[in-house]
C-alpha cells in the first residue's frame, strides 16, 4: 500500500491572447494592454496550480469542479477557485506543502512581479512564501507561445497528512 502522506500533482493550463484586459497571474496583473480568451478572469498560475492540486488527490480537473458552462463562472476570479481547490485538499486532512510554478511566454516577464505572485499564492494557499517558486521561461520564438499568441503555465504541488 502506498504512503499516503505525502503527495504529488501537477497542472498545465494556457491561453490564446485577446478579449479585454488585463492579464493576471497569480491574480497579480501583468499586463494592462492585452486580455485572454477565458471564461474566468483566465489566469494560467491560478488554473494549472489548481488543476495541480486536483491531481494530488485524483479529484479530476478544474473543469469538472468549476465548468465554463456555469454562468457563475464568467470572469471568476481564479484565484478564488484555487482557493477552494486548498480547502478541498485540506478537507482530506492534508496541506500543502510545497509549490512550484513555471509560466511560458515570449513577451510576458515574470521578473518584475515575481515576489507579488509568490506572496499572493502563499497567501491564498495559507502556507509561508518561501515554499512557493514562481520562475518564466520562453520557447525561444518556437510554436504559438514563441509566436506571442498565448501564454501557459505549468505547475507542480506536493501536500502532506
Amino acid at each position: 500500500m502506498p504512503d499516503s502522506r505525502t503527495r504529488v500533482g501537477w497542472g498545465f493550463d494556457a491561453h490564446r491572447f485577446g478579449g479585454t484586459g488585463p492579464i493576471r497571474l497569480a491574480g497579480v496583473v501583468v499586463d494592462e494592454s492585452r486580455g485572454l480568451e477565458a471564461t474566468s478572469d483566465g489566469d494560467v498560475v491560478a488554473h494549472a496550480l489548481t488543476d495541480a492540486l486536483l491531481g494530488s488527490f485524483a479529484l479530476g480537473d478544474l473543469g469538472m469542479h468549476f465548468p465554463s458552462s456555469d454562468p457563475a463562472m464568467v470572469g471568476v476570479d481564479s484565484m478564488e477557485l484555487l482557493a477552494r481547490a486548498a480547502r478541498m485538499i485540506e478537507d482530506r486532512a492534508h496541506l500543502v506543502d510545497n509549490v512550484d510554478v513555471t509560466v511560458i511566454s515570449q513577451s510576458i516577464r515574470i521578473a518584475p512581479y515575481r515576489d507579488e505572485m509568490r506572496s499572493r499564492l502563499a497567501s491564498t494557499l495559507r502556507i509561508d512564501r518561501s515554499s512557493v517558486s514562481v520562475k518564466g521561461t520562453t520557447t525561444d520564438s518556437m510554436g504559438s507561445i514563441g509566436a506571442d499568441e498565448g501564454i501557459a503555465a505549468a505547475a507542480v504541488v506536493t501536500i502532506y497528512r
